[in-house]
């Protein structure tokens, strides 16, 4: 199992660690846990170690147009100094991963995929490049840490940078006396930054973000606060919203296509499930009694007939109940109560509209 560059910052505080993607990495805090970090982030500010996710660089001449053809989203509609959000799918429609793409140039990309799947991405893109075109695993190159919440703006003003940036937009600075890139993202749906300095600088860009959050009342937060975050938002992880056999159509992430290519890897398989219609999507789910749904628990009609599963379940620290993502029958409509089988018990939970919360990303 591979560490972080702040595993030393993580044993150090107590940290509650378990696997994630291959990586140890802390999932909560003691003294705070996973509820105060939860509202520490959608109240204050918080900051996250995400180390674990890839980093992967692209260059040579016609390394735009190169993923352009492969990644599902058109990279021709961002310029220099913005990243995009994608997906880099299978002939089949099947999702490799969702990734961030960060466009220095047409000749230099910068990709944070997921850290299980960074080596499938460079090894299906090592397999289709043309020749000029170098690919270069990065992943244990660089840290990445997320500053999150609304006063995130406070911790980025606080080291002379001007906060004011557009959403997705990223520029070249400097913290704590260290290179790094700044970006307006984040996977909370709050308003947020996220941070990636050198693997050796990490740690001491963690140590200065830690001290400008503590006058904020904010907190260090793991992962298990991240996963109830984007819960609520209804933002995807691979493996679960996300895979190979669940595609964008059905994830409701068609936004993240561009249709007007020419085409891009999966774009037949992608546009006839569009013309069809899927049988499967994407839903989210509000308990109506206390059952806490968790990934794999089977969805039910009224009727008692099984049509999905939860893909993601947690109880959400914002709503006081229990939430989750679900793979269900495109026939169940917003509003339409299901039922979801917690260990043996039935429980009814309301098709809801996302976010479940509101957004503030921008």
């Amino acid at each position: 199992m591979k560490n972080s560059p702040l595993a030393d910052k993580h044993i150090q505080l107590s940290a509650k660690m378990a696997d994630f993607g291959g990586w140890l990495m802390p999932i909560e805090y003691p003294g705070a846990g996973v509820l105060a970090e939860h509202s520490a982030v959608r109240e204050k500010v918080g900051i996250f170690d995400v180390s674990h996710l890839g980093k992967v660089s692209v260059k040579g001449a016609g390394a735009l147009e190169f993923l352009n053809s492969i990644f599902t989203n058109d990279l021709n509609r961002i310029s220099d100094g913005q990243a995009q959000y994608t997906l880099h799918c299978n002939l089949s429609g099947g999702v490799i991963d969702d990734l961030i793409v960060y466009r220095n140039s047409q000749s230099d990309l910068f990709l944070i995929p997921n850290a299980s799947n960074t080596s499938n991405v460079e090894a299906d893109l090592l397999a289709k490049a043309p020749a000029g075109i170098e690919i270069k695993n990065l992943h244990q190159s660089f840290g990445v840490i997320a500053v999150q919440g609304p006063l995130s703006k406070d911790v980025i003003k606080s080291f002379g940078i001007n906060p004011a940036m557009d959403y997705m937009a990223f520029e070249h600075v400097t913290i704590a006396g260290c290179d790094v890139i700044l970006c307006r993202t984040g996977y909370t749906g709050e308003h947020g930054y996220e941070i990636v300095p050198t693997w050796s600088d990490a740690p001491k860009v963690w140590d200065a973000l830690a001290s400008a959050i503590t006058p904020l009342g904010g907190l260090v937060c793991g992962l298990g606060a991240r996963d109830t975050l984007r819960t609520e938002m209804g933002y995807p992880l691979h493996g679960h919203e996300l895979s190979l056999e669940i595609t964008p159509v059905q994830a409701a992430a068609t936004w993240a296509i561009g249709w007007e290519k020419e085409g891009f890897s999966g774009s037949d398989a992608l546009r006839e499930e569009k013309r069809a219609g899927a049988h499967l999507r994407i839903r989210a789910l509000v308990s109506q009694d206390r059952g806490i749904p968790r990934a794999g628990m089977q969805v039910k009609n009224s009727s008692g007939e099984s049509i999905g599963v939860v893909t993601s379940g947690t109880f959400s620290p914002t709503l006081k109940k229990g939430i989750a993502l679900a793979l269900i029958s495109n026939s169940i409509k917003l509003g339409d109560q299901v039922v979801v089988d917690v260990r043996g018990r039935d429980c009814v939970a309301e098709v809801a509209k996302l976010p479940l919360v509101n957004s503030n990303v921008r």
